[in-house]
């Protein structure tokens, strides 16, 4: 760092300081948090409601048009062909146009094609529409992520993150509160189905949002006319310093990215997570309606039950992982204990409890090994190839978008169960956890958290 730069750091915030400076850098980053953070949660909880809402939707809309499994699986993994398609170039975009006007395009565009939903009437509809949404929504996630490198360092990122992750579980408890009610109380209204209503209503928050969007957001610290300019110099120069290419782990483009086999091996092991979060994500309804519920508005509300638990157990995992800077053995423990959960699932047990409750550790222990993930992959990019690396990791891994509700959908129309799908998804999320625990170096990571 340059001295001029650091001359600009006020010793209020010099590293390494008294029990005051400490408390000076903790309200800091509070002011930012309670700035950036709750509008960008509720983006993200609104987007995902969008995503995964089609779960709920299963429940009337395969009856009323005639969809197979299969076909219901098929539409649901055409969305990840888009998002895969457009994410890499909608991170860079980011980088190059900023924060603002990336993350107002992407809710308004989706937002639109979310309440299009509503006009399916056949297949190709139905296709069609879910691949729109994926291109509209690509570079969201991998942009929240990389937006958060611009004001966080790497050991406050894991509890931020976590907040983000628990947004899958809210928009789970948000669509099982919400969904099951629009799709039975609105039936018939205005001649429409209650399916084509969730959609509508549901995909509208997303384009007020859009609009909210380009007042409430800044492209990075030194845009921000809420912090003072000391506030401002502090936060750029703890993010220059993370950044600063010392390291032989960093890359400075978008080549080296492409070239360091760890993009890959992340690549995997968030392919293999997030096969299994989706299949909680997209057929937890229907996993219920197994255990023996039929009825469209309970189902959505017991799905409230494992998801608003693994809501708050992820916070309290990641901020047990945060507090200890430990990240290997906390990933393992979720992906494999979350592995176990899955495959006693098959068991049939005949108590609804029972079953719900080994549903609710599966979705606590799954959800939590996601932000802890995350915090991992900015340790190994830096600088230009952070935006294409992150991206490229996401867009790799969230190819389990298309091939898991596809391969599910096939297993559960040719078994009538989702046995084998159980048993395969507990396979990759032992091996996820073997690959982050014998590919990462448990020294870089605690050189990550001491940084």
């Amino acid at each position: 760092m340059s001295q001029s730069m650091s001359h600009s750091v006020p010793h209020a915030y010099e590293p390494g300081g008294s029990a005051a400076t400490q408390h000076d850098d903790t309200a800091l980053y509070r002011k930012v948090t309670l700035r950036i953070v709750p509008f960008l949660f509720l983006c993200y909880v609104i987007s995902f409601l969008d995503r995964i809402n089609i779960g709920f939707a299963q429940l009337q809309m395969k009856h009323d048009l005639g969809f197979s499994d299969a076909m219901y699986g098929l539409g649901a993994a055409v969305f990840y062909i888009g998002y895969v398609a457009c994410e890499v170039p909608s991170n860079l975009l980011l980088a190059r146009f900023g924060a603002r006007r990336t993350f107002t395009r992407i809710m308004l565009l989706w937002g639109a094609a979310s309440v299009c939903m509503m006009f399916v009437s056949q297949p190709s509809h139905f296709y069609l529409l879910r691949f729109m949404l994926g291109v509209f929504e690509a570079g969201f996630f991998p942009g929240i992520v990389l937006y958060l490198t611009y004001w966080y360092p790497a050991q406050r990122r894991a509890v931020i993150l976590s907040i983000f992750f628990a947004g899958v579980a809210v928009a789970g408890v948000l669509g099982g509160l919400v969904s099951g009610w629009i799709m039975r109380d609105m039936a018939g209204v205005m001649g429409l189905f209650g399916w084509q209503w969730m959609f509508a209503i549901e995909g509208a928050p997303a384009v007020v949002l859009g609009l909210l969007a380009a007042f409430w957001l800044v492209d990075g610290p030194q845009m921000a006319a809420w912090l003072t300019q000391q506030e401002k110099d502090h936060l750029i120069a703890q993010r220059d310093a993370e950044h600063r290419p010392a390291s032989s782990h960093s890359s400075r483009s978008f080549i080296d990215a492409l070239r360091n086999p760890r993009v890959y091996l992340f690549a995997f092991i968030y392919f293999s997570l997030t096969c299994a979060s989706l299949t909680l994500n997209f057929w937890m309804p229907l996993m219920i309606r197994d255990f023996g519920v039929h009825d469209v508005l309970w189902i959505s509300l017991y799905t409230v039950i494992p998801n608003a638990i693994g809501a708050v157990g992820l916070i309290v995992i990641a901020r047990h992982s945060d507090r200890h800077g430990e990240r290997r053995r906390h990933f393992a423990a979720c992906t494999m204990g979350g592995g176990i959960a899955l495959s006693l699932l098959t068991l049939h047990l005949s108590s609804f409890a029972a079953m719900l409750g080994i549903l609710s550790i599966a979705a606590v222990l799954i959800f939590a090994a996601l932000p802890i993930f995350w915090t991992v992959p900015s340790g190994y990019l830096s600088g230009k190839a952070a935006a294409a690396g992150i991206a490229l990791i996401s867009s790799i891994g969230i190819t389990s978008g298309i091939v898991s509700p596809w391969v599910i959908g096939l297993i559960k129309t040719q078994t009538g169960s989702m046995d084998n799908a159980l048993y395969l998804l507990t396979a990759l999320l032992f091996m996820s956890g073997i690959a982050l625990l014998r590919g990462v170096p448990a020294q870089r990571i605690a050189d990550q958290a001491s940084a």
